[in-house]
């Protein structure tokens, strides 16, 4: 276990949450929180299929396990999901029909503050998940736009923070622009803070470092970087940065000697889905690291998806990170 993991546990224990687990079918799901009851970590609602829940095998005393068509809550987050979304054309009807749907019942539960947050996704696909969120929850106040993180931990590594970096956006922004991307720089470099406790070193990721390459791509992220410097003028940030120049202490220095992150970048901004997406499994995969995620940032409340490859450790990993963010939108 990491210490990244110990951390995020421990802070997670000394406050406990409530997080609502909405796949209640998923037999990885169940094994995760199996562990994170006997460990004290969260509170958790379950929502499926109750007497399958309760013959599944698993030690789940303490969790509240609702199965959303008979529960006797149905009617009242059906109620309120319909005052939320008349205006948007939703019926009475059409709301208690959505109270079917777990992820609906979830986040419904969240925003009536019955829950403290949700993790879902190991049988659901991304937009499944985000959807109800972004209709119910929406952004948080002063946030533009919804993204995305992992945090890597790799092993036997001095880069980053002894190994762990956050790496953005890898799962929901395909093509941003310099403004989004601007945001989601800022975004993360907060993440960062809340979830690590430490400084933030904010690297714009690109092919080209400092105008060694000059082309559109470039410089966007050129712009993105002067934009996130508008944002936030204290924060320590940098781009256009290749990979290399952005981590490692040497060829920062070759590369970008005048950088105030260069070679000690701890937040990696990836330009595209594409890149991020690619970079995080290749170094899941080929560096043997541990990854959570995708982490949301800028809902209202903290609702994270799973990828639905992960596995039961992962899930008590976003659990307790889920724990975190919530902790830290109370304060």
């Amino acid at each position: 276990m990491s210490s990244f993991l110990d951390s995020m546990l421990a802070r997670a224990k000394a406050d406990k949450r409530t997080i609502v687990l909405p796949e209640g079918d998923d037999e990885r799901t169940l094994a995760a929180a199996e562990r994170i009851l006997a460990d004290g970590v969260a509170d958790l609602v379950i929502l499926g299929d109750a007497e399958a829940i309760a013959n599944s095998g698993r030690a789940l005393g303490g969790a509240r396990i609702i199965d959303p068509r008979a529960s006797e809550l149905r009617g009242e987050l059906a109620s309120a999901l319909f005052e939320l979304r008349r205006h948007k054309g939703l019926t009475e009807e059409g709301a208690l029909d959505l109270m079917d749907d777990v992820l609906y019942f979830g986040v419904m539960m969240v925003k009536r503050g019955l829950a403290d947050g949700m993790v879902a996704g190991a049988c659901h696909a991304t937009g499944d998940v985000l959807r109800p969120c972004l209709q119910i929850l929406k952004t948080a106040p002063g946030v533009k736009l919804v993204s995305s993180f992992f945090v890597m931990v790799v092993p036997d590594c001095d880069l980053g923070q002894d190994g762990t970096f956050l790496f953005s956006d890898c799962g929901l922004e395909v093509q941003p622009d310099a403004e989004r991307l601007a945001h989601i720089a800022v975004n993360s470099a907060r993440s960062w803070e809340a979830l690590m406790g430490t400084e933030p070193a904010v690297a714009l990721l690109s092919h080209s470092t400092h105008g060694s390459a000059r082309n559109d791509d470039a410089a966007k992220v050129v712009e993105a970087a002067a934009m996130a410097r508008e944002l936030v003028p204290e924060l320590a940030l940098d781009g256009e940065l290749q990979l290399d120049a952005a981590i490692v202490p040497s060829v920062g220095a070759s590369k970008a000697p005048d950088s105030p992150v260069a070679g000690r970048a701890n937040v990696l901004v990836f330009p595209d889905l594409d890149a991020g997406n690619i970079g995080y499994k290749l170094v899941q995969r080929l560096a043997k690291a541990e990854a959570y995620g995708p982490i949301t940032q800028g809902i209202a409340a903290p609702v994270n998806d799973l990828s639905r490859g992960c596995t039961a450790d992962d899930i008590v990993g976003v659990i307790a990170i889920t724990c975190v963010q919530a902790q830290q939108a109370a304060e």
